[in-house]
């Protein structure tokens, strides 16, 4: 596996919480030293482990609120 690097610019809020601590989180981190990124992934306590995930620029951030408000009532 490549090495890479991460940092948490900012914790935007949990999505959800799962066993053993972990969570899934929307935060703004940069990878390997690029600019930041909207993320979604599993997180571990302390931010030490990390799960898959996805990561959003902002306009695609933007394109999937717009797609989430657009979802029918239940």
């Amino acid at each position: 596996m490549a090495d890479f690097s991460y940092e948490i610019i900012k914790e935007i809020g949990v999505i959800s919480s799962g066993n053993g601590g972990w969570t899934k989180e929307l935060n703004l981190v940069s990878w390997n030293g690029n600019k930041p990124k909207f993320d979604i992934r599993d997180w571990s306590p302390e931010h030490e482990k990390i799960g898959k995930g996805i990561t959003l620029t902002r306009e695609d951030l933007l394109k999937l609120r717009e797609l989430i408000d657009q979802l029918p009532e239940d």
